[in-house]
């Protein structure tokens, strides 16, 4: 009698492993979603994490690069138990079929996460140069959903999962290059070749910030700025900052060199300069930064059209600086 030939353990457990990886990435990425979008500090043992997310290559569309990321790990854990909420033994050649479509995908998906996160890492030590912790743990969720997806299952044609990893990775490739091709990292006011007009500045920090103090506000200020930052000041409005924060800096930028000198904000990092964490502890602050105004509390970038608003200022706002994308 010839004995039956046991499944290996990884081919019996890699659909719920690839799951619980994917599981993970999706958490994570749900995370720093909700962080991009209400302009909170990140939960890290490093500032870098804020830097990075600040950066202009953390937006796609106008959206959160986290939330596509979102979407890519839960469509993994999507295809990773489908087959196994089917009933085998009523089903069993529609199972079969989705077994071998979704294998199909988990490697599409795999191979597709992998390049992606090959390109963030080149992006994060060669133009951001900061490191991410969550960055590169996404990384290495997708290099264990490609490893895992490969020896998963037998495969009878290794010539398909060759072929399927160099369309799918050029497609890739291709694709991040023409989404990030136009992102503009330098600060300032830039004027276009073609037309000679003027574009709005980047107010997104750039480069590693001066410890302590931060970037270099890049913009200057109109009229306008420079009313609205007086009027601030004489009615006691502080400002609560963070010398690492790149929202703070965007605020700056906002305002503008001139007008921002007369802004009075309060520095809450210890190790910046002229600290009052005690002003900030008082004053309960949560995010960085915050405005204080006639007692009230505003966490996040103001427009200078929302400080006006709500400071009662009845000067000029032909206000010079705005942001042109999601911060």
């Amino acid at each position: 009698m010839s004995r039956r030939r046991s499944t290996p353990w990884i081919h019996r457990l890699s659909r719920p492993l690839i799951a619980a990886i994917a599981g993970c990435g999706a958490l994570t990425t749900a995370y720093l979603t909700v962080v991009k979008l209400t302009q909170n500090p990140v939960a890290c043992p490093t500032q870098s994490c804020d830097l990075v997310l600040a950066s202009p290559y953390a937006t796609i569309f106008g959206l959160p690069l986290a939330l596509f990321g979102l979407l890519a790990y839960t469509s993994m854990v999507i295809f990773a138990l489908a087959p196994l909420a089917v009933n085998s033994s009523k089903k069993k050649e529609f199972r079969s079929n989705l077994e071998n479509w979704t294998w199909l995908l988990l490697l599409a998906g795999a191979i597709a996460m992998t390049v992606f996160s090959g390109y963030l890492i080149y992006l994060l030590f060669f133009q951001i140069k900061s490191v991410c912790l969550y960055c590169l743990a996404s990384a290495i969720f997708s290099l264990s959903l490609l490893v895992l997806t490969i020896i998963g299952r037998s495969w009878e044609d290794i010539g398909q999962i060759l072929f399927t990893a160099i369309v799918v990775g050029m497609v890739t490739l291709i694709g991040t290059l023409g989404v990030y091709a136009g992102v503009d990292t330098p600060g300032g006011t830039t004027a276009s070749s073609t037309t000679g007009q003027t574009s709005p500045p980047t107010l997104s920090p750039t480069g590693q910030p001066t410890p302590g103090v931060g970037w270099p506000i890049t913009t200057t200020s109109g009229e306008a700025e420079i009313a609205l930052a007086n009027h601030l000041t004489q009615i006691g409005a502080k400002e609560y900052i963070a010398w690492w924060c790149p929202h703070c800096h965007e605020q700056k930028q906002l305002f503008g060199k001139e007008a921002y000198s007369k802004i009075n904000h309060v520095e809450c990092d210890p190790s910046g300069q002229n600290p009052r964490p005690d002003l900030c502890q008082a004053a309960k602050v949560q995010s960085y930064p915050s405005w204080e105004i006639n007692g009230q509390l505003y966490s996040g970038v103001q427009s200078l059209e929302q400080l006006a608003q709500i400071s009662g200022y009845k000067g000029p706002r032909n206000f010079k600086n705005f942001a042109t994308t999601p911060s």
